[in-house]
Formats: structure tokens, sequence, C-alpha cells
């Protein structure tokens, strides 16, 4: 653990911000590539994707293909950072490098908070489709029945983990895939009982864009949270074999294909039903499948929505422990969670994790409009806070990195610095956007006052720590 007081962006760069991290390696690149793909293709794309709709009509692939935009942006300084410098820690590591330690603590604390909320989300998500299948079975059974299974996945190899995403975000791809072959047929006719639809959707119902370039804004605000998720694979590479070769090839193809996934999707989805029919809370897809007579569209959908909510949940609680041990290798948690099981795996680490997330759960259970409420509220803008991080720590990074390892520059953002530069102001464009739209102006001075708070303690820990070493000095 180096000084508390070593100045930013001065620790080495070709050591870890803390001690060797004793993780064993077990993902293969087959795992980081589907951890990729599958991350963000979850109900936030099945679902979610309808509010965008309804607010931005066909014009919802522009806003699908700004967020990816931005996405692909984030992804790209991040993954460069994190191939010159593989960590658990990824983006709370390169921000200590960066900014100094109050940014690694703080960035790490909260993207934590943010996975074992969220964890609560997917568990009880899941656990209702569940009981919609077996209404016998209590939710609560459910839920308990999700979390011991993936505790158990994720308490043994990480090659364990590995195998879970793997398969669940095969399927998933193999859902978005088969649906949008299923709906291009449609589009042209070729279907039974269909004929080509040709432009009647995309330009009737007021145009393209019907509530002109605003519609396309809002549903960028209403998207580009899908697009949180992709960080999981950076901390993951950390574990494979080859670490910085890794992340560049998950990082290279994973965005491209999402951003296909995402943009052909609503493509297809908006040239074959009237944007108009769209509501929020209502699956598009289901719609479209329903549309071209797919039998029993519904339950399809209720199976890919149910993989993919176990899917972010195996993802989510296997972040959130490699994130907190890694603030625990720097010092910045407690060093109890280092504690490592023989192969290789921060079990107590997952156990923490494991645990507030059972809390999350029993609050989004018993106070979901109230206690829970606020918790979600509280992360609802968080991934833009890791995202303007990720941004300024490659802004500050680049340059040392370029004098004093420029060998390990694998991956390169693209036209830097000024496509950097266009990702953060493009980040602060969607913060005055949420503080303009009613409905996500909780969220944001939520997680503005979650961030403030954890500012407040991370300012607190470094003038103590300060303190110390004036103290030891004299």
């Amino acid at each position: 653990m180096h000084d508390a007081t070593t100045p930013a962006g001065t620790a080495p760069l070709g050591t870890g911000a803390g001690e060797p991290e004793p993780l064993n390696g077990g993902l293969k690149q087959r795992h980081l590539t589907m951890l990729g793909l599958g991350g963000v293709i979850g109900a936030g794309l099945f679902v979610g994707s309808g509010a965008g709709i309804s607010v931005a009509g066909p014009g919802i692939v522009l806003s699908y293909l700004i967020a990816g935009a931005l996405a692909m942006l984030i992804m790209r300084m991040l993954g460069e950072m994190s191939a010159a410098m593989p960590s658990s820690g990824a983006f709370s590591v390169h921000a200590e490098r960066a900014l100094g330690r109050w940014a690694g603590f703080s960035v790490g604390w909260l993207y934590w908070f943010m996975l074992v909320v969220v964890l609560a989300v997917e568990a009880t998500g899941a656990a209702q489709i569940a009981h919609g299948w077996a209404p016998a079975v209590p939710q609560w059974s459910w839920v308990l029945i999700f979390m011991v299974v993936f505790t158990a996945a994720n308490l043994s190899a990480v090659k364990n983990f590995g195998e879970f995403e793997f398969w669940f975000a095969a399927l998933k791809v193999a859902a978005i895939v088969l649906f949008l072959a299923l709906s291009v047929l449609a589009v042209f006719g070729v279907l039974p009982h269909t004929e080509p639809v040709g432009l009647t959707n995309l330009t009737g119902q007021g145009g393209f864009l019907p509530r002109g370039w605003a519609g396309v804004i809002s549903g960028v605000l209403a998207v580009v949270f899908a697009f949180g998720g992709l960080e999981v694979v950076t901390i993951a590479a950390a574990e494979s074999d080859d670490p910085a070769r890794a992340v560049g090839r998950a990082v290279r193809s994973a965005v491209w294909r999402i951003l296909f996934f995402y943009v052909g999707s609503m493509l297809v989805i908006v040239t074959l039903l009237p944007w108009s029919a769209m509501r929020p809370g209502k699956s598009p897809y289901v719609a479209v499948l329903d549309s071209i007579g797919v039998p029993g569209a519904g339950q399809i959908m209720n199976i890919v929505v149910f993989v993919a909510l176990l899917s972010a949940l195996n993802a989510n609680l296997y972040g959130s422990s490699r994130m907190v041990f890694s603030l625990a290798e720097r010092g910045e948690a407690p060093r109890a969670l280092l504690k490592v099981s023989g192969g290789g795996v921060p079990r107590r680490a997952v156990l923490a994790s494991v645990a507030f997330g059972f809390v999350s759960v029993v609050l989004n259970l018993e106070w979901p409009d109230s206690v829970f409420l606020y918790m979600l509220n509280a992360v609802g803008a968080v991934l833009l806070f890791v995202w303007g991080l990720i941004a300024v720590s490659q802004l500050r990074l680049r340059p040392r990195i370029e004098r004093e390892a420029p060998e390990t520059l694998t991956l390169r953002m693209w036209a830097f610095p000024w496509l950097s530069w266009v990702a953060l102001v493009a980040m602060g464009g969607v913060l005055v956007l949420m503080l303009t739209e009613d409905a996500a102006r909780p969220q944001l001075l939520w997680s503005a006052a979650a961030t403030a708070a954890v500012l407040a303690v991370a300012g607190v820990r470094e003038l103590r720590a300060r303190r110390r070493s004036v103290v030891s000095d004299e």
C-alpha cells in the first residue's frame, strides 16, 4: 500500500496501486467476449426501450447511435488504460493513479454501491417472473434461490462465473440475432402472412422525427444508461491469461457488435410497427413478435428477460466483489476482505457484497416505494460519475503512459485528446438534460447527494492521512 500523501498522478505506471493481486486467472477470451456482448443486453433493452421509442419515435435510432457512440468512446478510453495497466480495480485504480486516492476511493465505493443496489432489482425482477410460472413458490423463496446459486458460483473458481456468463450471454445474443432475422424477413414480406411494409411507419405518424431533435435528445436520456455494464469486461480481464491482449480484443469486438444489436433492433421495430403504439414498460420486442405471428411471443420474451436478469445479477455480484477486493488491497476497505481461497477467489469480498445485496433485496421487498426508492435514485446517475472519471483519468494518464511506458499502449483512444473531451462534454450535456427532465431530476439530485457524501468521506480520510504523515515525519 502506497503512502496516502502521494501526489495525484505520480503512482508508478508499471505496478498496481496496491499490493500484487493474488487472484488467479481462469477466464478465457471467449468468456470476456461474451461478457462484453451480454453485459449490456438486458431488461433495459428488451423492455425499457419502449420508453425511448415513445418519446423519440423512429428517431430512437439516432438516440441509440448517439448514446452508443458515447459508450464506445468511454470503453475505448477505459480499454486503453486497462490494456496498459490491467487491474481488478480497473477504473478505480486508474482514477487513483491519475487524480489521487480520493478519486480511486470515491469511484470505487460509488460503483460498488450501485452494483449491490441494482442486484436487488435484478433478483426481485427475476423472482417475479419465476413466481408467475410457479405461483405456489413465494417470491422471496425465488430471490433466496437465485442469490444462493450465484453466490455459490462466485465462491467457486472464476471459470465457473465465466461459464455461467458465457451461456447466459450466448442465449441473449441468439435471441437478438433470431429476432433481427425474423424481423428483416417480415420487413420484406418473406414470412408467411406478411407483406412488405415499406417506409410507412418510418415516414408516417409525423415523420422520422415526429418530436424533432428534442425528442431524439430525450431518447438519449432514456437509453444511455442501458449501456452501463460494459465496464465489467475490464474488471474481469485482470483474471484472464493475458489481460492486456484480452481487454483490447473484448473492447474492440463488443462495442461494435452491441451497437449493431441495439441500433438494428430499434430500426426493425420502428419499421414494422407505428411508434405511437409503443408504451413505456411494455416490450416492443413482444409487440413485433406478436405482429408477425410468432406464437407465445410474451412467454418467449419472459424467458429471455429472465435469463437477462440472472445474467446481470451474476455479473454485478462478480463486479462488486472484485471492486471491493481492489479497494481493500489499496487500504480503502477493511483488509479482512483480502482473504483469498486456494483457488484464487476473494471469498470474503464476495460474501460482503452478497450480504449488502441481501439488505437491498429486503428493502426492495418490504419498502419498494420509500426506502429502496431513495437508494435506487441515489445510484441513478452514478454511472455518469464513473464514466466522467474514466474520461478525466484517461486525459491525465495518456501523456504519462506515452512518456514512461509507450510499449503498453496496445489499444489507443481515437483522435486523442479531442474525442476524450467530446465524451466529457457529452456527459455534461446528459447531466444538464437530467436536471431539466422532471422524471430524471430526482435521480440526479439524489445521486449528487450520494456522490458528495462519498467525496466528503474521501476528503476526511485524506486529510487525516496527511496529518498522520506530518506527525510521523516530526
